[in-house]
């Protein structure tokens, strides 16, 4: 009560934050007349000034209200568009490293170029994130001419871009790119063989558009770098093969099973498992196929590899749909984005799905993929020195967005009133009186000439309802995955009057929707030489559509299904009522949903059970709207728990990364690496000395003879340790360790003099660098194999999490210390006689790293769903008693073994059965 009387006196933290820049918007309209009566030259030489002042002490804070001040007038006089008052807040939001939630056509991108302007000045790069390669290129052409009537550089990053163009782009003081982008040119970098070879030159500031989009719905899809294995793809084929005789159970367990099957799908965590009944079939029929030899079991150490091709062709068969989930196109088994509805054309799922896809397809498999170069869109953008963000819908999550990134969402006012008309939720009994219903409202809205956006979360329901509309002769436009190529012009034309357009997923489109359709499109497609005569037709003629659709109520936005995602909804809804146009929108669902079936079917359905619906009929009631409101918490609380738990696993490998990244770049930056090889050897030979000579043992426990054999066939040298003993008795172990030292580096100091310290250097840098690029990708593979299993520690009393940094430590420990070893081996055996042999390894680090990459979005972030919600159920409390494992007290019998209480049955038949 008290903090609802002070919030109502002095406003909320955001208000406050709103009021204070405010004030600084009154300067910057104070500037104005001063820098309207500026040249173009004098506003120009702006650039140059502030950077002086800055290299004179000044602080961007300083220069604020001048350099907004210069961007306003720049865009006036180059692009017609002077930046509105909440637009300058907007920028010093995102100057201030916050998130700024805008509504849709406010002009975000435009907003954009204050703050990416201003930290442009140090010259150290700013990056501007967009979510695809349209958006990337359109925005730094459109707000490039700010940016250049200013005098600075602009780039954009495109995926077509080669090496050179792109370190150009980047190069620039501002850089357009995508995420995926950013992302992977970062992993590139850590990969390259030389500092050449890298593109990016730091991470100082970063201004991510659609900030939810990226930052929370991809933050569970890691970018991947990876190569192919020699894994077996006709073993995916013979168990496409196997998988269809396998029957779903149905029915639910609490309820008594009404149908038993071979397996059961779990689609909250998308997994698949057997039932006892499956795993006896699976084993008969495996054993039929030739797989495995009779009487064997599915477990046995021997065929524990084939439950990783039975669970991809599973999961590929129940939970996988073309049309849905992806597309085959040319083909090619192509990813559709869940959250966006585009197509991901080179990325693939991970842990086989992929190649059991392409199998259930029929198309060709492609090999499986060993990860080189791994990192999450959390720890990503975590490079930044500074980030920002700008979304129409990021409030509902600001605790995620500052627990996570220490990112402050601030909610901007917007210019004009809001005056859309949100409808409540209708619910139907079933998906096809829902899809009826939503065409009558279509034909309602194209007999009164008013627009219709109509949002579906599949393309396949934007495929049945385009037939639908077909049939009722209805003319429209249908944007998904399929024909995103046409996806601008189809969203510049979706406000003309009675136009109908069936988005799939429009979050992150890029585009606004102008009543009456685009003028700029119209104006454009006349070219730049347009008489005036022709102009002005073309403007009254937009004019009169324009007033015809606001007076038919606006654009009416349809939803034909509840997302996940509130956020998602909010998109959806936002694209209506933009700059105070008028709007309305509804959405319609059926107990069919996905979203309803899955978490509030029964509920909703004992409502309308009790209501006595018929057919046709719908429900429309508050108290619906908060069951699926409450539904879509649940969910979006779920999805939270996951990420949270997948970034502080992650977190492990990103200090990992950090670790080799950096120590790789060292490598590559240094021209001479002697003083940190001579550091190496004397911990490398002082670690081998220990092995064999322990300290505070007795002479007897000395392995001299071992110690020697390891300097001469590890190090190439030999050194006589039990002669030096026995002629200094009196000698200590540390003594001797430094005898070794000296003669293992006076043994390579004569290597230097044979070959030259010049081929040396070379040869010492590339040798390390291969050796730390090997062990770098072997520890990743063993990082994955290390997770998949992590969370059944749980069962042992064991807090996964815990053991997992405890594991992921000694192994990253092991590693380097493996690094060492290996180099200076390497480096003391191998003969070096020339150039030519330099060259020759360099040529063998090339041709070892895998050319045929791929570029993969994961399917999770550090582990499966399942897998993480184990862990948060699992292992989120610490045992309150010594964690100690369960020790069995006998020996464990054999699944396929005599049951031991003498029935005659097999172990599994009888007192081993699965319940």
């Amino acid at each position: 009560m008290l903090g609802k009387l002070v919030k109502k006196v002095i406003g909320s933290r955001n208000d406050r934050i709103v009021r204070q820049k405010y004030r600084i918007v009154e300067k910057i309209n104070s500037l104005e007349p001063q820098f309207q009566s500026l040249s173009d030259d004098e506003l120009r030489a702006k650039t140059g000034e502030f950077r002086n002042r800055l290299e004179q002490g000044e602080t961007l804070d300083d220069l604020l209200p001048e350099a907004f001040a210069a961007v306003r007038e720049t865009g006036r006089r180059v692009l017609n568009m002077r930046h509105f008052d909440v637009q300058l807040i907007g920028g010093m939001v995102l100057h201030d490293g916050k998130i700024a939630e805008m509504r849709t056509g406010e002009g975000k991108t435009l907003v954009a170029t204050l703050a990416a302007y201003l930290n442009a000045l140090p010259g150290k790069g700013v990056h501007v994130v967009t979510v695809n390669d349209y958006l990337a290129r359109r925005d730094s052409e459109w707000m490039g001419k700010i940016y250049r009537f200013l005098g600075m550089s602009v780039g954009v990053i495109t995926s077509d871009l080669d090496q050179k163009q792109r370190r150009e782009a980047y190069g620039a003081d501002i850089t357009y790119g995508t995420n995926n982008e950013f992302g992977f040119d970062y992993l590139r970098d850590n990969m390259a063989f030389s500092k050449e070879d890298q593109v990016q030159r730091g991470h100082f500031y970063a201004i991510v558009d659609e900030v939810d989009s990226i930052l929370i719905d991809e933050a569970r899809t890691p970018l991947i770098i990876s190569g192919p294995t020699e894994e077996r793809t006709d073993l995916y084929l013979k168990m496409n093969e196997l998988v269809p005789q396998l029957v779903r159970q149905e029915g639910d367990e609490k309820e008594g099973i009404k149908k038993p099957g071979d397996y059961t799908v779990d689609e909250k965590t998308r997994q698949v498992f057997l039932t006892e009944r499956g795993h006896e079939k699976v084993e008969k029929l495996l054993a039929e196929h030739g797989l495995i030899k009779e009487g064997e079991s599915l477990y046995d150490a021997a065929n524990i590899r084939l439950l990783h091709y039975l669970n991809a062709a599973l999961r590929a068969r129940a939970l996988y749909h073309r049309d849905v989930d992806y597309i085959v196109k040319d083909g090619e088994v192509v990813i559709v984005d869940e959250f966006t509805g585009r197509v991901m054309p080179g990325r693939r799922w991970s842990e086989g799905l992929h190649q059991a896809l392409e199998a259930k397809e029929g198309v060709q498999i492609q090999q499986e993929n060993q990860t080189l170069a791994s990192i999450t869109f959390q720890n990503y953008f975590r490079l930044y020195d500074k980030l920002a963000g700008m979304t129409g819908t990021a409030d509902t999550e600001a605790f995620e967005f500052h627990q996570i990134y220490g990112l402050e969402v601030v909610v901007i006012p917007t210019h004009k009133p809001m005056v859309r008309e949100d409808h409540s939720d209708l619910v139907y009994l079933t998906a096809r009186e829902k899809f009826n219903a939503i065409v009558d409202d279509i034909e309602d809205c194209v007999k009164r000439g008013q627009p219709v956006l109509v949002g579906t979360t599949s393309i396949e329901n934007s495929e049945y309802l385009s037939q639908l509309l077909q049939r009722k002769r209805i003319r429209h436009e249908v944007l998904n995955a399929k024909q995103h190529e046409r996806e601008a012009h189809i969203i510049a034309q979706a406000g003309r009057p009675g136009a109908v357009t069936i988005a799939t997923n429009m979050a992150g489109r890029g585009t606004d929707i102008v009543l009456g359709g685009s003028l700029e499109a119209e104006l454009a497609a006349h070219g730049e030489n347009i008489p005036e005569d022709v102009k002005e037709k073309i403007q009254s003629e937009w004019q009169q559509r324009h007033e015809e659709v606001v007076k038919a109520g606006g654009l009416h936005v349809i939803g034909s299904e509840r997302h996940e995602s509130r956020r998602v909804d909010n998109q959806l809804r936002g694209r209506s009522g933009r700059q105070g146009d008028p709007g309305s929108s509804r959405f319609y669902l059926s107990l069919e949903d996905d979203l309803l079936r899955i978490f509030a079917s029964e509920r909703v359905a004992a409502l309308m059970q009790k209501l006595g619906m018929e057919e046709g009929e719908a429900i429309e009631h508050p108290w619906v709207t908060r069951a699926i409101e409450s539904a879509q918490r649940k969910v979006e609380a779920h999805n939270f728990d996951i990420r949270k738990q997948l970034l502080e696993y992650d977190n492990v490998a990103n200090d990992q990364r950090k670790v080799v990244y950096e120590l790789r770049n060292e490598l590559l930056a240094a021209e001479d690496i002697t003083d940190i090889l001579d550091a190496i050897r004397r911990d490398v030979i002082s670690e081998e000395v220990d092995k064999h000579i322990p300290p505070n043992t007795f002479e007897e426990q000395w392995d001299l003879e071992g110690l020697e054999k390891a300097l001469e066939n590890d190090f190439g040298f030999h050194y006589p340790v039990r002669q030096m003993l026995d002629e200094h008795p009196e000698m200590q172990i540390e003594e001797l360790k430094e005898k070794i030292i000296e003669a293992a580096e006076q043994a390579y100091r004569e290597k230097e003099q044979q070959v030259g310290p010049e081929i040396l250097r070379q040869f010492e840098k590339s040798v390390m660098l291969q050796i730390l690029d090997n062990a770098w990708k072997e520890h990743l593979a063993a990082m994955d194999h290390l997770r998949q299993g992590i969370h059944l520690r749980g069962y042992a009393q064991r807090d996964p999490k815990q053991e997992y940094k405890r594991e992921a430590f000694q192994m990253f420990s092991s590693m380097l210390e493996n690094i060492k070893h290996e180099t200076i081996s390497m480096l003391s055996r191998v003969q070096v006689q020339s150039e030519e042999d330099v060259e020759a390894v360099d040529e063998q680090r090339r041709e070892s790293a895998p050319h045929d990459v791929h570029y993969e979005h994961a399917e999770a972030s550090a582990m499966s769903e399942e897998e993480a919600k184990a862990l948060i159920e699992e292992g989120s409390q610490e045992a309150a008693v010594e964690q100690k494992p369960y020790i069995r007290p006998t020996r464990k019998i054999g699944r396929n073994e005599p049951c031991p209480c003498g029935s005659g049955k097999k172990y599994k038949h009888c007192h081993g059965r699965l319940t």
